[in-house]
């Protein structure tokens, strides 16, 4: 299948890492990304359907008063 204008455009795979280990409590406010810890870190990744959605789960991020600190544009694959 093509992508063609008026069609939606494919979803992005995006990584997100916050400072801290974030708890149950916390990874629920983003239940379409998955985590895991890295270091000190807690990396979120998942499939976004466009900017609007990550802009939105950057701003729950600091709601929450979570730190970001990196966000990328990841090969595509399951979260």
């Amino acid at each position: 299948m093509t992508w063609e204008q008026g069609d939606r455009a494919p979803p992005h795979h995006y990584e997100l890492r916050v400072r801290g280990h974030l708890g149950e409590t916390m990874r629920l406010a983003f239940p379409d990304l998955g985590a895991e810890w890295r270091s000190d870190d807690t990396v979120l990744r998942g499939d976004l359907p466009d900017l609007a959605a990550l802009y939105g789960v950057i701003s729950r991020l600091e709601e929450l008063g979570l730190e970001l600190l990196e966000v990328r544009q990841a090969s595509g694959g399951p979260s």
